[in-house]
């Protein structure tokens, strides 16, 4: 094999992830407009969530992949403007309405529509979403959004009342652990694109980053993304 014909593999996974991610997008619309159907039993609309819950996650995965394989390449796309935050957390709710119609899960919001911050659109609406679907795997009854500023920061929270963050998780985030492991349920991908797009954002005198907690008496996980 010359030259010409070596396969870089890196580049034929993200152009997969690629054509996967548009393939899943149709398949999420399929299942939407299926769970429309006026004769569907209580636990066919279930089966239906489910099975849109598990694909968001996949094509959220994917999203992830080929994000940090262009940041690898310095070639991530960032588009910095002013958005509203209610907006985004909204539009997260929305896209797993599907989810949250079948099972007990109470969603709080806790927003002031006036409030605005300068980001990608695209990613951070990705990031947050993300975080909110393993919110959605992991919590007990109830999962809260947030967002307020604070020094200099606009601060968007997203908790749960599960069994927290493990221990490995935690010690990456506090740079105790270079490596994530994927062995241990909880790779930690996410948490990656995370602090990966999160520090993407950044001023003259501050950087974007992520702050995870597990809240007092094991009662759930609170992720914080900082944006300046």
């Amino acid at each position: 094999m010359n030259n010409q014909d070596k396969l870089d593999f890196s580049t034929i996974l993200a152009t997969s992830a690629h054509d996967m991610k548009n393939s899943l997008f149709m398949l999420l619309q399929s299942i939407e407009n299926l769970d429309l159907a006026d004769n569907l039993t209580e636990q066919q609309h279930k089966s239906f969530a489910d099975l849109h819950y598990q694909t968001s996650r996949i094509n959220g995965t994917l999203m992830q992949l080929l994000a940090l394989y262009r940041d690898e390449q310095k070639q991530l796309p960032l588009y910095i403007e002013e958005n509203s935050v209610a907006e985004v957390l909204n539009e997260v709710i929305e896209k797993n309405r599907l989810y949250l119609n079948c099972h007990d899960i109470e969603v709080k919001l806790d927003v002031d529509e006036t409030l605005y911050g300068y980001f990608d659109l695209d990613l951070i609406t990705y990031l947050i979403g993300d975080i909110f679907i393993n919110a959605l795997r992991h919590t007990d009854k109830q999962i809260t959004l947030r967002a307020f500023t604070k020094d200099q920061y606009l601060n968007i929270q997203v908790e749960d009342d599960g069994e927290g963050y493990p221990e490995h998780m935690l010690a990456v985030c506090e740079n105790r652990q270079s490596d994530f492991n994927a062995n241990k349920g909880r790779s930690g991908l996410g948490l990656l694109f995370a602090k990966k797009i999160a520090a993407e954002h950044k001023t003259k005198q501050l950087q974007g980053h992520i702050l995870l907690e597990n809240r007092p008496q094991c009662s759930g996980s609170l992720f914080t993304l900082r944006l300046p």
